[in-house]
């Protein structure tokens, strides 16, 4: 997993109106990039939609909101169009760059591991350089942490 200090890993990977978003196209602002394990489920609409709701409030500090998950594209249009979402989601299907990442696969109490994303969330300087993230973060404290992290930022 990438970590705070270190440049983020450059992706290239479909939005939900299947149009290509690279990372590297956001140098020069800020990025709030979130992954979560799958569209439209109570935990997700919880993060999504407080990202969405404080979204005026990233925009004045000059970031960007990325979500990745393995949903479809189809499927995160739908997710998009019915939570009211401002900001592009990305369909990682392949799993490749949340493996790169290191949050693919849910480990269950030791046991098992689950074929989805975790909940995570990193802050992207306007330089590419992760300045906050964590992984296997509750759904709320994924948007106050990277909040506070953007904040900082302005130190």
């Amino acid at each position: 997993m990438p970590t705070i200090g270190e440049p983020a890993p450059d992706f290239a990977l479909p939005n939900q109106y299947e149009q290509i978003v690279r990372l590297s196209d956001f140098r020069g602002q800020r990025v709030v990039l979130f992954t979560f394990p799958q569209a439209n489920t109570p935990g997700c609409n919880t993060q999504a939609c407080r990202f969405r709701d404080e979204f005026p409030y990233i925009e004045n500090l000059n970031a960007v909101v990325l979500g990745i998950s393995d949903d479809s594209p189809a499927d995160l249009l739908k997710w998009k169009q019915l939570k009211r979402l401002p900001y592009d989601l990305l369909s990682d299907t392949d799993h490749q760059v949340m493996q790169a990442w290191g949050v693919w696969g849910q480990n269950i109490l030791g046991i098992a591991t689950l074929p989805l994303g975790q909940r995570s969330y990193w802050v992207i300087d306007e330089n590419g350089v992760i300045v906050d993230g964590q992984a296997g973060v509750r759904p709320v404290d994924s948007v106050m942490k990277a909040l506070k992290a953007l904040r900082n930022l302005d130190r």
